[in-house]
């Protein structure tokens, strides 16, 4: 299917988007101050051990200190789901407990596997991780596997090349080779091989004369991180809408696109907003609603709790043309494709508990659970599907490392003490920065923009109107001016031109 890149970028955010098939399929949000760390490398400190958890809190210079598992404390590698070990692996003894493994006041050297969330710290490890796009390197790991994700017939082939070319190389530590190693040339497997290689010597000369906590090694940026994820799945195109991000974009193609046809990058021209352009706004305030309509007039009802992420499907005002299974399987077909979508644009983890119409023929009821494991397939992030119960009911788990699209771009409901949720401030700053430029467009006429938004929001951000000024491109504070409007909702931004 068709996908390109959508690149758009403001002060202090850039957004990332994959389009599919003209859908907006998934969104990645990048600001300073909220800046994913899942895959950063610190050198941190054991603040405390906690033997009845069989865990041990660290120190890495955050907010909050990092968990450590005892199942990613240093000592036997804890080999990730998705990759294969060699078939010699023997079965390793009992792992020790955690007070034997780590202690208070210890220098120990972690990676970030999952980033923090709500008033939890950062989910770490010690068996450290250093991934390229065609290979992942596992530093003092004498290990060799291949990417679960690849056909089991291909793996003892691909395993017996990498053996070959490990031997020639001979680099400090183990590898796993990704699907997409699995076409690319000795040549190219080599060159990251050596690029991966000297990224881990440049975090050990870091970590020679580093203090903890340290950190000794940052990942990539959104725009890299996201090139990387889906270069190996193919894009058609990838469209920028500054200068700046078109040069970022081609100097990390150079980097990460070897062996593979660099897609062409478009600089978007034009007075409307790249992303207004290409349609995705609306998408992804849908994204932010609980219920989502469907073509035929079904809906789908997504809502996150705790727990789990429950989601409903009903038929709506869709009521078929033949008999009423027939209209059920329809129903929970189109359902299917649109909760993928929704999953992967959400960035929902955990749990993930879909309830889906009844219906009796066993042979339907398969037809759903194919065409749900077969979207799932181009999503980046690992998820296990579960045989669907006598109730209708899915049970799906899915990998989560960073905070989903809602943690990102709302917040809690000043006017229900976080019964709901609603804009961020940093969000509504943007969106504000958005309709200006609208307004602010090349050519037009100089005058005052007014902001209206809600009271509070207005009292929040009138410290920031220098820096909102700034972002619209550079125009007087004294053009800019954000009114309070009782009318307005929490979510609400309008920009007008003032007199």
């Amino acid at each position: 299917m068709p996908a390109c890149l959508v690149i758009d970028s403001l002060p202090g955010e850039r957004r990332v988007a994959l389009v599919e098939d003209d859908a907006l399929v998934e969104l990645q949000v990048e600001r300073p101050a909220t800046r994913a760390i899942a895959g950063n490398v610190y050198l941190g400190r054991v603040r405390n051990v906690l033997p009845g958890m069989q865990a041990a809190f660290v120190d890495l210079g955050l907010e909050r200190d990092g968990f450590l598992h005892v199942d990613d404390a240093p000592g036997p590698v804890r080999l990730r789901p998705e990759w294969e070990g060699d078939p010699s692996d023997e079965a390793r003894p009992a792992a020790p407990r955690i007070e034997e493994r780590v202690h208070e006041g210890e220098e120990i050297l972690l990676q970030v596997l999952k980033d923090p969330l709500g008033r939890k710290g950062a989910r770490v490890t010690a068996h450290l991780s250093i991934p390229g796009r065609l290979l992942v390197l596992l530093p003092g790991v004498d290990h060799l596997g291949v990417s679960r994700r690849l056909p089991e017939e291909e793996r003892p082939a691909l395993r017996e090349r990498l053996h070959a070319l490990v031997d020639r190389v001979r680099p400090p530590g183990g590898f796993i080779l990704r699907t997409a190693g699995a076409a690319a040339t000795v040549d190219h497997l080599e060159e990251e091989m050596r690029l991966l290689a000297a990224a881990w010597a440049g975090i050990a000369a870091r970590r020679a004369t580093a203090k903890p906590p340290f950190l000794l090694f940052e990942e990539a940026g959104v725009i890299e991180r996201a090139l990387r994820e889906h270069l190996r799945f193919g894009l058609d195109e990838i469209a920028v809408d500054s200068d700046e991000v078109l040069r970022e974009v081609r100097e990390a193609l150079g980097r990460i696109s070897a062996g593979v046809a660099a897609p062409p990058v478009v600089r978007h021209e034009g007075p409307e907003p790249l992303f207004d352009a290409r349609r995705l706004t609306t998408q992804i305030d849908r994204a932010l609603r609980a219920r989502v309509w469907l073509p035929s007039g079904g809906h789908i009802a997504i809502h996150p709790t705790e727990a789990l992420v429950a989601i409903d499907v009903n038929t709506g005002k869709y009521v078929g043309r033949s008999d009423l299974e027939d209209t059920l399987l329809r129903t929970n077909l189109e359902a299917v494709k649109e909760i993928v979508r929704q999953v992967r644009l959400r960035d929902l983890g955990g749990l993930i508990v879909i309830d889906f119409i009844d219906m009796q023929r066993a042979a339907s009821r398969e037809a759903v659970l194919q065409a749900l494991s077969e979207r799932l397939r181009r999503d980046r992030a690992r998820s296990r599907v579960l045989p669907m119960s006598e109730f209708g009911l899915v049970e799906i788990t899915r990998q989560r490392s960073r905070p989903g699209l809602d943690r990102q771009l709302l917040r809690s409901c000043p006017a229900c003490d976080g019964a709901g949720r609603v804009r961020s401030l940093a969000t509504l700053q943007h969106e504000v920065v958005r309709q200006a430029r609208r307004l602010n467009a090349p050519g037009s006429a100089p005058g005052t923009l007014v902001a209206r938004l809600a009271p509070e929001a207005t009292r929040e951000l009138r410290p920031r109107a220098a820096e909102i000024a700034r972002a619209i491109g550079d125009i007087p504070p004294d053009r800019l001016r954000l009114e309070a409007d009782p009318a307005m909702g929490p979510d609400d931004v309008l920009v007008v031109e003032g007199t």
